[in-house]
């Protein structure tokens, strides 16, 4: 009889701390049910993940989400 070890990995974790920041944030966007699309988008920006992730966590839509938290346009730009 053979025993057949598997391993159980976390997503999105490592054994040290996160040597690429893009990649593990874009991760958990797409774990949390981002578009891959808005995932990347949001992956690059300095917006707020964990907000993101609480409002995802509250029933929020992911692109309803990325609305709320998105940085409002400087009405300035558009004269």
């Amino acid at each position: 009889m053979t025993i057949q070890q598997t391993s159980h990995t976390v997503p999105c974790r490592s054994p040290g701390p996160p040597l690429d920041v893009v990649a593990w944030r874009l991760c958990r966007l797409r774990e949390a049910g981002f578009p891959a699309s808005l995932a990347e988008a949001l992956a690059h920006q300095r917006i707020d993940l964990h907000a993101l992730l609480q409002l995802v966590d509250a029933g929020c839509p992911p692109e309803l989400a990325a609305r709320i938290l998105s940085p409002v346009d400087d009405p300035r730009a558009s004269r």
